[in-house]
C-alpha cells in the first residue's frame, strides 16, 4: 500500500463532530485483534491505561465508553463501537485519564507496545492517521466549546453533540448529566436553561432524554 497522503486530503474530508472513520478503525481492529485480551465490563467500570507497569491500548468491540479527565472527572469525549483508545493519546501522562463504561462492554487489550509494532509491521499508518486527526478533534472541538463562551453558547454546543451521539449513548444519560460532566456549568444553571428551551418548544425532552431538537436560536 501507498502510504504517501495528501494532508489537504484528509482535512479536507472532516467535520470532527459528525465523521468517524469507521473503515480505518476497523481495519486497525482487525489487525489487532488476534493480539487481544476480550475482557467484558459492566456498567460504570474503570478501565486504566497502566497494569503492572504495563501501557496498553484498548479495543472497543461492544457497548459505549467516555473518556474522563482525573482530578475533576470531566468527560473529553465519548465514543461506541468499534473504537480504539490508548494510541492516539500514547505520548501523554496516561494517569491524567482514564476510561469508564456507559454500559456494559467487551473490550479487548494489547499491549502497546505490541500495538505499534503490528501498525508498523502491517503499514498501518494512513488507518492511525485518520483516528489520531478524528480523536484529537473532538477532543479540541470539546476543549474550544467550553473556554471563553456563554453558558448557553456552552449548552448549545451540548445539545447538538448529544442529539448525534449514537442511540446507546444519547437515551441513556440525561441532557443535563451530558451536560454538566462536559463543562464546568452548575446543575441549577443547566436546568433553567434546559426548562425554559423546553418551555419554548425549542427541544423535546423525555424524562430528562433528549428526544428531537427543533431549533435552536444563536443567543439567549
Amino acid at each position: 500500500m501507498n502510504t504517501r497522503m495528501s494532508l489537504d486530503g484528509l482535512a479536507s474530508g472532516y467535520t470532527f463532530s459528525t465523521h468517524k472513520p469507521l473503515n480505518h478503525i476497523e481495519r486497525i481492529l482487525l489487525h489487532l485483534q488476534p493480539f487481544s485480551t476480550e475482557v467484558m465490563y459492566p456498567k460504570g467500570a474503570v478501565i486504566r491505561y497502566t497494569e503492572e507497569n504495563i501501557r496498553y491500548c484498548f479495543l472497543l468491540y461492544k457497548g459505549s465508553v467516555a473518556l474522563h479527565r482525573r482530578g475533576d472527572g470531566m468527560v473529553l469525549n465519548s465514543e461506541s463501537t468499534p473504537f480504539v483508545f490508548g494510541i492516539s493519546n500514547q505520548l501523554s501522562n496516561e494517569e491524567h485519564m482514564y476510561i469508564r463504561t456507559l454500559d456494559e462492554c467487551c473490550v479487548g487489550q494489547v499491549p502497546l507496545a505490541l500495538a505499534n509494532e503490528i501498525i508498523a509491521k502491517d503499514d498501518l499508518w494512513e488507518s492511525l492517521s485518520h483516528l489520531v486527526i478524528y480523536t484529537t478533534g473532538r477532543v479540541y472541538d470539546h476543549c474550544m466549546a467550553i473556554t471563553q463562551m456563554s453558558a448557553y453558547d456552552i449548552i448549545r454546543f451540548q445539545l447538538m453533540e448529544l442529539i448525534g451521539e449514537p442511540d446507546n449513548i444519547r437515551l441513556h444519560i440525561t441532557a443535563a448529566n451530558y451536560i454538566i460532566d462536559r463543562s464546568y456549568l452548575s446543575r441549577s444553571g443547566t436546568m433553567r436553561i434546559l426548562s425554559e428551551l423546553r418551555t419554548g418548544g425549542y427541544i423535546i425532552m423525555d424524562k430528562g432524554i433528549l428526544i428531537e431538537i427543533r431549533h435552536l436560536p444563536l443567543k439567549y
